[in-house]
């Protein structure tokens, strides 16, 4: 599958919910100290530390101690112009994901920065309303075998709650959705659905989708491929005996932050690995409240359109739902990613 997309003038790295391996969620993610690249409309990415937010005190097992190592990537990768391409694949994997698992060595990661294992980070460059964005080179690079999704087709809007940090408001969440009639993907990071299996059981009774998002939501640039693995396989061992049913294949890395080697790996195991198309600066508090990720979504929508919004953000919550009202009367309906067509 290959899509052509423009290069657009406003470039925003945007990446998944924030968390450290070491410490309770906060009430406000905070923000980095500098931007990752030095153009003036460029989103930083959420800080990986251990006191932004994360699992609780008790350790999980699998990740190494201690925040992620200070070379992992902040910033996006180079954008290759007008002409590029972007590729990807929706799952054709194995049902059980767990299945496809091979050898349990752990063969500590190359190098930071070089080959395979250079860190990268998801980002996308904006467009004029309507229009899909543009998205990073490194998706030219990617194989038949790499199973990624980062943008559908049609009138549909695919709407992906990520929690790596606290909950936040669950009820109203859950009422935006209902009163609505609307589903969502949510990616909660397992320390959250080992503390609270009755929402998680909630969403799936809803019909909502709840997928991979690692147990400890650790920068997965610097674990090894058996800690990888233990992460992901734990994480379907939790959500099997949580709800009685096998998880669904769809994956995310924390912090949008990955490498061709580890998207090579979540891919063998079954799993398509999930992006985003619009996404905010929702990791810190919003200047003029919920009207700032209203605008942030509606102003950005378009076809096919993959929403990351993080659960933790007050501001999020108090505009859902009118978000979701509005993007309906925009001739949208809502979907599951394991509804979604990639573009051709």
């Amino acid at each position: 599958m290959k899509a052509w997309i423009g290069l657009a003038a406003l470039a925003c790295v945007l990446t998944a919910c924030s968390g450290g391996a070491a410490a309770d969620p906060p009430e406000r993610e905070s923000a980095p100290a500098a931007p990752p690249a030095p153009e003036a409309n460029v989103v930083p990415a959420p800080p990986v530390n251990e006191v932004t937010s994360g699992p609780p005190k008790e350790k999980e097992p699998g990740p190494p101690d201690g925040p992620p190592a200070e070379h992992a990537s902040t910033g996006p990768s180079t954008a290759s112009g007008a002409d590029a391409t972007a590729t990807g694949s929706v799952y054709n994997g194995p049902r059980n994901p767990a299945s496809a698992v091979v050898g349990s060595s752990a063969k500590p990661p190359k190098e930071a920065g070089t080959g395979d294992r250079k860190a990268l980070s998801w980002y996308y460059m904006k467009k004029p309303k309507g229009q899909v964005p543009g998205f990073p080179g490194d998706t030219k690079a990617y194989t038949d075998s790499m199973k990624a999704l980062w943008v559908g087709t049609g009138k549909k809007v695919y709407l992906t709650i990520d929690t790596g940090g606290n909950l936040g408001d669950i009820e109203t969440l859950i009422k935006s959705l209902k009163d609505n009639d609307a589903k969502a993907n949510f990616f909660i990071a397992g320390y959250n659905v080992r503390k609270n299996p009755d929402y998680v059981r909630r969403l799936v009774k809803d019909g909502h989708l709840v997928a991979n998002h690692t147990m400890t939501h650790t920068d997965m640039n610097v674990q090894t491929d058996e800690q990888v693995r233990k992460e992901i396989e734990d994480y379907e061992k939790l959500y099997q005996e949580v709800t009685g049913e096998e998880i669904q294949p769809f994956f995310r890395f924390p912090y949008g932050r990955y490498n061709m080697h580890l998207l090579k790996l979540v891919s063998d195991m079954g799993y398509t690995s999930v992006f985003w198309s619009t996404a905010m600066r929702d990791w810190e508090p919003r200047k003029n409240g919920a009207e700032d990720p209203y605008n942030d979504i509606m102003n950005n929508l378009h076809d096919g359109n993959i929403i990351l919004m993080h659960q933790g953000s007050p501001e999020n919550i108090e505009a859902l739902d009118r978000i979701v009202k509005d993007i309906k009367k925009a001739g949208y309906t809502f979907a599951l990613l394991n509804d979604i067509e990639p573009p051709k």
